[in-house]
């Protein structure tokens, strides 16, 4: 078996110091074409969860626990657009895609970081509207910020740990060619089959962290929105129930365009001829999700309306 090895590859260490990114496209035009449109896409996502952030800090009437969550999603929607995007604008301008050992490593890492913690936070997001609807006169008592601080800190943490051990057991393992991968960034699904060590290990870490996050998460969400649907069940009038769906209809729009493109990529058996296709659905959650976002929650949002009517009028006058 070490005889069919490269000449460089010493038992011990990967001789593959680089891998290539096969991109989105080969094609030199269409590459141009799509360089300024994800440009564009990218600011944009940057400058309206920005905005998002700073008024939810500045104005006193949406520090509230959905808002306090919401600012926090659109923090990692920006940390999840940036571990990408840059990286995939650069290589539309590249003849040669190639990425470091390290940077690749640090670039999955950060994704996939921010990818659970989205999971957590959107399971969190879900059961404060339970409560909002469920208990409205004790909902102040329950979601004190002393609870939604530490909610948050654990998404933070539970991502991180799950990250960090999907990208030291994959990235230890040794890596002596091919060294192309068949994505636009660095993606675990197909990095592992470039190995030529054993992989279990890595692909038991990244299923445990599948089943206990990503749909842990889920079914968390899904409970807490059967519990939410009960209750509203139970409200007599007709506005009442509309205006309690009113206020999880953001949520559950930016749920299902999470957890639908992405289990839809990672939870179909794979093909060669569905590569094109998973990088397709891979765009929409990398780069659309996180800029469609803020625009969900502040769309059909009054309150958000309002705040920003009060931040321009403070700032002008």
């Amino acid at each position: 078996m070490t005889a069919n090895r490269p000449m460089e590859w010493n038992g011990n260490h990967s001789s593959v110091t680089m891998f290539v990114l096969q991109g989105l496209s080969d094609e030199k035009e269409l590459q141009l074409i799509l360089f300024p449109v994800f440009l564009r896409i990218y600011l944009v996502t940057l400058i309206w969860n920005l905005v998002l952030i700073l008024l939810i800090r500045m104005d006193s009437h949406l520090h509230t626990p959905m808002y306090f969550f919401l600012s926090f999603l659109s923090f990692i929607d920006i940390c999840y657009s940036s571990s990408i995007s840059p990286r995939m604008l650069s290589d539309f301008l590249k003849n040669e895609k190639t990425i470091s050992f390290i940077a690749c490593a640090t670039q999955y890492f950060v994704a996939v970081w921010m990818g659970l913690a989205e999971c957590c936070l959107l399971a969190a997001m879900a059961y404060d509207r339970y409560v909002a609807i469920g208990s409205p006169l004790q909902y102040s008592a329950i979601m004190a910020p002393g609870l939604c601080g530490k909610m948050v800190a654990g998404v933070y943490v539970t991502g991180f740990l799950s990250s960090l051990s999907q990208t030291v057991s994959c990235f230890n393992l040794d890596y002596c060619g091919p060294k192309i991968i068949q994505h636009f960034f660095c993606d675990l699904p197909q990095i592992i089959p470039l190995s030529c060590s054993n992989p279990f290990v890595s692909q038991i870490i990244l299923l445990l962290a599948a089943i206990f996050i990503v749909f842990g998460s889920l079914l968390v969400t899904l409970l807490s929105y059967g519990f939410i649907a009960a209750s509203i069940l139970k409200i007599s009038s007709g506005k009442g129930s509309a205006k309690a769906f009113n206020t999880c209809a953001s949520h559950l729009a930016a749920v299902t365009l999470f957890f639908g493109t992405a289990l839809s990529v990672y939870m179909h058996p794979s093909s060669s001829h569905s590569m094109k296709q998973d990088k397709v659905l891979s765009v929409f959650y990398v780069t659309l999700i996180p800029m469609l976002n803020p625009l969900i929650y502040s769309l059909r949002n009054k309150e958000i309306k309002g705040a920003l009517k009060r931040v321009i009028k403070r700032t002008t006058y």
